[in-house]
């Protein structure tokens, strides 16, 4: 068995007991679990939507403790400061000497896995602490440089239908995101399942299947997938495409679209189709892998206007026009 095989069978095989561990808790969801999955080998952050009681902090809970990884919540309030997420500088005495210095004391924000549970219920000064965490993996405080545990994974949740007492998030946070994944109502078998699974005396019992050092190694073999040239064009036209100031751009997005994705949105759709890719037991992108995930990937870039609110349009509505309108290049080998 080459290498390359080798680095496959264990990606699939690690992709699927990850999943089997968390499909013991969490009934449905598929294609969110999937998402956050992908997401989580392709080295992005999550944001998760959906209205709540969909397990959306489950999700993330049953993840963490199927992953050998240090794993923190905050939960965020209006009340909520920068210091509570990185950490705060204290003054300590010195009883024998008298001398007082100053000790860095680490936030929740070093961590391996973070949950930021009801990330727009706080502020956007606050919020704004994460960006550097998330963007560089290091956290800058007094004037000294200290690097965030290696892998470091951010899911984000928050309730989509609630406005009262939130804040929505600014364009540089979301495109810090490299998925933003709906979480849905699940269908009638589902919701049976749920209701046998979560009203009886035991849940679940979750084991770690993952450590660090096997997920930074899968993150790094999801980067040495290949990808065509003509697959990078696509992307870059889909991205492009969302463009109101694009002369190429269909008619529906200068009329809808207030502000496009820029080219984070391709590097990120880049490497979910990756992600997906090795998923699947392939070693190259198709087509189809950046189809399944444009989406999640967009859906929060997007910035729509009031016409495309009094047109009843939404993000999700974007991005499949633009799907049905740029040709997508034919699957190689």
């Amino acid at each position: 068995m080459s290498t390359t095989e080798r680095q496959l069978e264990s990606m699939v095989s690690a992709a699927a007991r990850l999943r089997a561990e968390i499909g013991r808790r969490i009934v449905g969801q598929g294609d969110a679990v999937e998402e956050v999955v992908l997401c989580l080998f392709a080295g992005g952050h999550v944001l998760l939507e959906g209205v709540p009681g969909l397990a959306k902090t489950l999700l993330v809970r049953t993840l963490a403790e199927a992953l050998a990884l240090e794993f923190r919540r905050i939960q965020f309030t209006p009340d909520l400061m920068p210091g509570d997420i990185t950490g705060t500088e204290v003054i300590e005495e010195d009883h024998t000497t008298g001398r007082r210095a100053t000790r860095f004391l680490h936030g929740p924000v070093f961590t391996n896995v973070l949950l930021a549970d009801e990330i727009n219920r706080t502020p956007p000064k606050t919020q704004a602490a994460l960006l550097e965490a998330m963007q560089e993996g290091r956290v800058t405080a007094g004037g000294v440089d200290m690097a965030l545990p290696r892998p470091f994974f951010v899911l984000a949740t928050q309730n989509p239908i609630e406005q009262e007492g939130t804040y929505p998030l600014p364009e540089a946070q979301l495109d810090r995101f490299m998925l933003n994944v709906r979480m849905t109502y699940p269908d009638l078998s589902d919701e049976v399942r749920v209701l046998m699974t979560t009203t009886g005396v035991e849940a679940a019992d979750i084991s770690a299947v993952l450590d660090a050092d096997e997920v930074i190694a899968l993150q790094r073999t999801v980067r040495e997938v290949e990808v065509a040239a003509d697959v990078f064009q696509y992307v870059a036209e889909l991205v492009r495409a969302t463009r109101p100031t694009e002369a190429s751009s269909p008619e529906e997005i200068r009329r809808w679209v207030r502000w496009g994705a820029g080219p984070r949105a391709g590097q990120s759709l880049i490497l979910a189709a990756k992600a997906r890719a090795l998923l699947e037991g392939r070693v190259h992108v198709s087509p189809a892998d950046v189809r399944r995930l444009a989406a999640p990937v967009l859906r929060h870039r997007v910035l729509l206007n009031f016409h495309a609110e009094a047109d009843g349009t939404t993000t999700d509505d974007v991005v499949d026009l633009l799907l049905d309108r740029i040709r997508a290049p034919r699957a190689g080998p």
